[in-house]
């Protein structure tokens, strides 16, 4: 029985809830493992729409244990906000359904005033942030000055905890000319919030380790995309967190033995959110075209997506970084109808042909990118539940891109119900 990790392969948003949420059929137990509320997840179930954020997608789905690991960082008013508009469309979350790692450093409100605050700052490069705080939060992580979930549990240690977070934060706030943080009432509100989120905790490294003791079937679900990860992503326009495969382990505790399957989602195009470089960018109307057909628009912000061909060279550096055995490829539908198609197999830079992304921003802003032109197809490939029902030009598409990302397509989605979903190979029997 394997444990699977899911990742996105591009920029975010490729449709991992949804293959999420097909897997998580089989699965036990369903881990987010990085991140925070400021990626979304939207679920189409019998018509049925759900948006999460912060919860772990399998929470709509009855039977399965859900899990925030400590790699996340955790808004804990946004997350009891997310339960009850849930519970409200008849999902049932409870302690018995939903754990939270003890360890979770939270996301307080001083953190998202930082990450306005920096955003609006004129004369600086805007990163592209949501403001949602999860930049500052994971700063504070490592800088040893969070508040985590177990602190909420003894007013003395949390009292200690802010103290420490607010002499670093005053000391920024003063500078940017915000007033001070008033501690008695972030020290109320987190003790009013406490009991809500303390039924949750527990020692998640634990209770994964016995599941997967036991035989249970573990998935991992990431958020973003690889292209934003910290380490390995378009820096400096990338999240705070690791969002590659190897994430998983350390932000659950669970360990990389745990690790079985890394399925890598990957969008049939390419989109990217918010500011960095975008070789295979289309401002033109191609580009507006997969805009509109993709329904291109942000789960949590709303924003327009960018969108561009297939870059097969990224794809393959993501694949290659965080060890994927096989992808699931989405939104093939939203090419049908497209008389010729373009993937990207290099790039020009400054006259010398290169099959990777380079580190240096400098040197990622002048890649071009080279095209390869193929025949698009007619026929829709929309609802298509089997090979036999995909178009012969949508299948040499699949079939080319498996070739120049090196890696082999295990499933193809062809809309956003959870059924429409053609299995190659199954992750969890690998």
């Amino acid at each position: 029985m394997a444990n699977v990790v899911v990742v996105g392969a591009q920029w975010g948003d490729e449709g991992k809830g949804k293959i999420v949420d097909w897997l998580s059929e089989r699965a036990d137990v369903v881990v987010r493992f990085q991140g925070g509320h400021n990626a979304g997840h939207t679920l189409v179930i019998d018509e049925k729409i759900y948006k999460l954020h912060a919860l772990p997608s399998g929470v709509v789905r009855g039977g399965k244990l859900s899990i925030i690991g400590n790699g996340v960082v955790l808004d804990p008013w946004h997350l009891l906000n997310e339960i009850e508009t849930l519970t409200g469309q008849g999902v049932t979350i409870d302690a018995g359904t939903l754990k939270i790692a003890e360890n979770t450093p939270l996301i307080l409100p001083v953190h998202g005033e930082l990450d306005r605050a920096r955003e609006a700052q004129s004369g600086i490069a805007k990163i592209g942030t949501t403001g949602r705080g999860i930049g500052p939060a994971y700063e504070d992580k490592v800088g040893r000055r969070a508040v985590r979930v177990s602190d909420l549990a003894d007013e003395t240690t949390l009292s200690k905890r802010i103290d420490r977070l607010l002499q670093h934060h005053n000391t920024l706030r003063k500078g940017m000319g915000l007033e001070p943080i008033d501690k008695p009432n972030l020290f109320k509100k987190l003790l009013d919030v406490a009991p809500h989120i303390l039924k949750f905790a527990a020692p998640v490294w634990k209770i994964l380790n016995d599941k997967r003791k036991s035989g249970q079937r573990i998935l991992f679900e990431g958020a973003q995309g690889a292209l934003l990860d910290v380490d390995f992503g378009t820096y400096p326009f990338v999240t705070s967190s690791n969002v590659i495969a190897g994430q998983a382990a350390t932000g659950s505790g669970l360990g990389p033995g745990g690790i079985d399957f890394v399925l890598g989602i990957v969008k049939a195009y390419t989109t990217r959110v918010g500011e960095g470089p975008f070789p295979t960018e289309l401002n033109d109307d191609y580009g507006n075209m997969l805009g509109e057909r993709g329904h291109e628009f942000g789960t949590t912000t709303g924003r327009r997506r960018r969108c561009g061909w297939f870059d097969s060279v990224l794809v393959r550096q993501t694949c290659a970084t965080s060890g994927v055995n096989g992808i699931s490829l989405t939104k093939l539908d939203v090419l049908d109808g497209f008389e010729k198609v373009k993937i990207c197999v290099g790039y020009n830079l400054d006259g010398v042909l290169i099959d990777y992304l380079p580190t240096a921003a400098d040197q990622q802003a002048r890649c071009q990118p080279i095209f390869e032109e193929m025949d698009g197809w007619s026929e829709t490939t929309e609802g298509a539940r089997s090979w036999a029902e995909l178009p012969a030009g949508a299948i040499k598409y699949v079939r080319r891109i498996e070739e120049l990302i090196d890696c082999p397509v295990a499933l193809l989605s062809t809309s956003p119900e959870r059924e429409d979903t053609i299995l190659v190979r199954d992750p969890f029997e690998d």
